[in-house]
């Protein structure tokens, strides 16, 4: 059973993720590009939507390896963050580990609970 502080965890990655996706597109084609018509890195996004409907869907095992996918989107911006010079592209590198944080701390509270339980489940069904 998922309880309402799972859902809240769960809301919290889902919107995080939606951000990530918003955010690399918006970044790479409008807002600062690394050069003018470099718009193709704005595909970075895309193995961001490969999970996204089973992240909407709770999908457990989905949610896991994602989690791990998600640190590539945290190195890219720590990298960003203090190798760029657009001051703009700074604060856009900042918001991507700010959401890649909050994208791993919604998982990691959403599937805690469900681990808990399952190791526990396991346990008796050892014994």
């Amino acid at each position: 059973m998922i309880t309402a502080r799972q859902k809240q965890f769960h809301l919290l990655a889902c919107v995080s993720l939606i951000g990530l996706i918003l955010l690399c597109i918006l970044w790479e084609a409008w807002l600062a590009p690394v050069r003018a018509g470099s718009f193709w890195l704005m595909l970075k996004a895309l193995p961001l939507f490969i999970p996204l409907r089973g992240v909407l869907r709770k999908d457990n095992y989905t949610m896991q390896w994602t989690s791990m996918l998600i640190w590539l989107y945290f190195t890219e911006g720590i990298v960003r963050a203090y190798s760029d010079i657009n001051l703009l592209s700074v604060k856009l590198a900042w918001m991507e580990v700010i959401l890649s944080i909050t994208y791993v701390t919604g998982v990691l509270g959403y599937l805690r609970p469900i681990k808990k339980e399952a190791k526990k489940a396991r346990k008796i069904q050892n014994d």
